[in-house]
């Protein structure tokens, strides 16, 4: 079964889009599903992830927060394998 990567962003957060570069450029490397969520967009999100935006969840759990480095998603993501 393929990780799942949850990716909780906003507009206009510099850090979201250096992250959201990493994570698209590991789907070359890795099969993964992905999704994304604008916490903007949900009350609770917005609660849960404003001050930590960019996060990165595989599978449910928190993952990365703030930065992504590629070696460490991949690793991560393949753990979840």
């Amino acid at each position: 079964m393929k990780p799942r990567v949850t990716f909780y962003t906003r507009s206009g957060c510099c850090l979201c889009d250096e992250a959201k570069r990493v994570v698209l450029e590991a789907r070359r490397r890795a099969d993964f599903d992905y999704e994304e969520f604008d916490i903007d967009a949900d009350p609770e999100l917005r609660r849960r992830y404003n001050e930590e935006v960019p996060v990165i969840a595989i599978d449910g759990a928190k993952a990365f927060k703030f930065r992504v480095n590629m070696a460490e998603f991949l690793k991560k993501l393949r753990a979840r394998t």
